[in-house]
């Protein structure tokens, strides 16, 4: 089909570790539970109301997982781009087939970004005592207070 596109982007936090598990053919893959969230008022009793959507998200890209399995834990914002992906496999206690979609990074069309600061997957935007409130307060320092371990 010409003029198709199959692509996702997501930001949201991940709601455990990563799980990195060895395949057959001795190659890694990194599997996260990514959630988004949506809140807004109700209408009609003016209550605040959210709602949370989780992601599967699959990383077969070697050098996106040896990031993930060094840097990204729990709670971490990230920015995810990739391919929706549906499987099918069959439920061993049932027999019945079964579905599952995830967002699938493969390739050079995929990514991933960290969007916490180095050291706080928490909340990146916290602000402490006798510190400035404002986000890009950091812009003046020194570019030697930049460098980090992150290899990309």
């Amino acid at each position: 089909m010409a003029g198709s596109l199959n692509k996702v982007q997501l930001i949201g936090r991940l709601g455990a570790d990563p799980e990195i598990k060895q395949m057959v053919n001795g190659k890694s893959v990194a599997r996260l539970s990514i959630a988004t969230s949506q809140s807004w008022k109700d209408k009609s009793s003016g209550e605040r109301k959210e709602k949370t959507e989780w992601h599967r998200v699959v990383i077969f890209n070697e050098g996106l997982v040896n990031v993930v399995q060094q840097y990204v834990k729990k709670g971490a914002n990230v920015y995810v781009e990739g391919q929706l992906s549906t499987r099918k496999w069959k439920d061993e206690s049932t027999g019945q087939d079964k579905y599952s979609t995830e967002i699938v990074l493969q390739g050079y069309n995929s990514s991933l970004t960290m969007l916490d600061s180095r050291g706080n997957s928490s909340n990146s935007n916290l602000v402490s005592e006798n510190k400035s409130s404002l986000p890009n307060d950091n812009l003046n320092q020194d570019s030697s207070d930049l460098d980090d371990e992150i290899p990309f």
